[in-house]
């Protein structure tokens, strides 16, 4: 006969299902880091250039 342990088994299936809807999640809204890097290297581009075309008063 094989024993177990019914609320550690509880506990191991919420925390797989945890980790589905959190991978599902990763997959669905997050971004590469190449992604992340492109954006601040645009966004570095466009402020050097509107700090450029500032006009002084």
């Amino acid at each position: 006969m094989n024993t177990a342990n019914l609320n550690r088994a509880r506990k191991e299936k919420l925390k797989n299902a945890r980790k589905a809807d959190a991978d599902g999640n990763a997959m669905k809204y997050g971004r590469s880091k190449a992604d992340k890097l492109a954006e601040a290297k645009k966004a570095a581009l466009a402020m050097k250039r509107h700090e450029a075309n500032k006009k002084e008063p």
